[in-house]
């Protein structure tokens, strides 16, 4: 399953997205929901810790001016990219 974070993740039920979070799925932040990827930010060390792989929007992370205070442990992609994991993916969620 691709899961798609597009709010920010305070304003979202991150705590039911942690539960949902399987091995093979992907976990996918865009607009403002790259957020979630901020060093320090309350949510990281849970997502982190999720068995998910972590991508993050290129573009939307430079659009905030964030791209210095963002962990590794996410893959930067292009909406291209994105597209590909829709197609890779039957199933989304989209929080």
């Amino acid at each position: 399953m691709l899961h798609t974070l597009m709010k920010s993740p305070f304003i979202s039920n991150i705590s039911l997205l942690m539960t949902m979070l399987k091995k093979s799925d992907d976990f996918l932040a865009l607009q403002d929901g790259v957020l979630i990827a901020l060093i320090d930010n309350v949510f990281l060390k849970n997502i982190i810790m999720s068995s998910a792989t972590l991508y993050l929007i290129k573009e939307d992370v430079y659009a905030r001016g964030v791209q210095k205070n963002i962990s590794n442990k996410f893959i930067l992609i292009s909406y291209t990219h994105f597209i590909l994991l829709t197609l890779k993916h039957k199933q989304q969620m989209t929080w």
